[in-house]
């Protein structure tokens, strides 16, 4: 059987099974507890698995992740809350040089299973300290595991992959993504990281999308068909390290086309990453430029009229793909 379930509950639920499977899972965050989280997607954890193992933190990234790592070190799998992505940035140097860094340094000897989870991205007015989308900043760093699901069911199955992981692990949580329902089995739920998902086969272009991205690039791919007789193929990237290139690049040499759609701003974003890949491995497969649609390069304004303008829009990708096909 499955069950329709929002992506907030599948948050819940995801951290739940894995702490239901194994005592040495522990959470800990700024608000996580008793009030259930800031975006209310951690209720009911404390009142299942109590305040040894669910724990409320000072408001102190560098304290939440000092103590995420030292526990993990330890023989505990701790899942660590960072409340929004944007404060990655007060901790960075605990994420990029200790966290990322000591399984290498150690020769293996020292294994860190963490998941550092976070709400990334815009889309609810938040303003420029409060919605960045930063998966990229994860991307660039080695000894990172970054994984971004756009749907209930790939939360619990790509966070349960997350938890087994003997790598640290950066979960970014699309924030506008939280009341978006999806159905979901029931029963345990495991997913394998570094593996894309084509979410709508097709012919004529391949639309490569992440996150909240991907429900727009499905919108967009059905007006296309409607309205233009174009077949969108739309792949959900899903992990971008461990980058699933083979879906990509098998997509691309059968459709000739690609656009990539990505919420982080166009300097540096994922999407150039794999542009870059697909024009040295699938150059001779191509029959038109590849095209990124991304987010300007400017902080995300809070006016819902100016976000909108900016945030890649089925409009835009719809627009973007006609242009490009002819």
């Amino acid at each position: 059987m499955a069950e329709l379930i929002t992506y907030r509950e599948a948050v819940a639920r995801a951290i739940a099974q894995e702490m239901r499977r194994d005592e040495s899972v522990v959470f800990l965050g700024e608000d996580i507890a008793a009030a259930g989280g800031v975006f209310k997607a951690t209720k009911g954890l404390l009142e299942e698995f109590g305040s040894t193992r669910v724990r409320d933190t000072p408001i102190s990234e560098e304290a939440i992740l000092g103590a995420a790592m030292g526990a993990s070190m330890s023989g505990i799998r701790p899942i660590a809350e960072i409340m929004f992505s944007d404060f990655l940035a007060t901790c960075w140097d605990l994420v990029a040089v200790e966290i990322a860094k000591t399984r290498y340094m150690t020769a293996g000897q020292v294994s860190l299973p963490l998941v550092i989870r976070t709400a990334n991205g815009g889309g609810l007015r938040f303003g420029a300290q409060h919605s960045q989308a930063v998966e990229n900043w994860a991307m660039m760093v080695p000894g990172l595991k970054v994984v971004a699901p756009s749907t209930p069911a790939d939360v619990i199955g790509l966070f349960a992959a997350s938890v087994r992981s003997d790598d640290p692990v950066m979960f970014f949580e699309q924030k506008s993504l939280y009341p978006t329902k999806g159905l979901v089995p029931d029963g345990e739920i495991v997913d394998e990281l570094g593996k894309a998902v084509t979410v709508r086969p097709g012919t004529d272009v391949t639309i490569v999308a992440l996150a909240a991205m991907v429900p727009r690039a499905l919108e967009a791919a059905d007006q296309l068909e409607k309205t233009y007789q174009i077949s969108a193929e739309v792949i959900d990237v899903r992990s971008l390290v461990p980058l699933d290139t083979r879906t990509i690049l098998e997509s691309v040499s059968r459709t000739t086309r690609l656009v990539t759609v990505e919420e982080n701003p166009r300097l540096c974003g994922w999407g150039a990453e794999i542009v870059s890949i697909v024009a040295e491995e699938a150059f001779w497969n191509l029959d038109a430029p590849i095209t990124r649609i991304t987010t300007p390069h400017v902080p995300l304004p809070s006016a819902d009229t100016l976000e909108d303008s900016v945030l890649p829009s089925v409009a835009r990708i719809t627009e973007t793909v006609v242009k490009l096909l002819g």
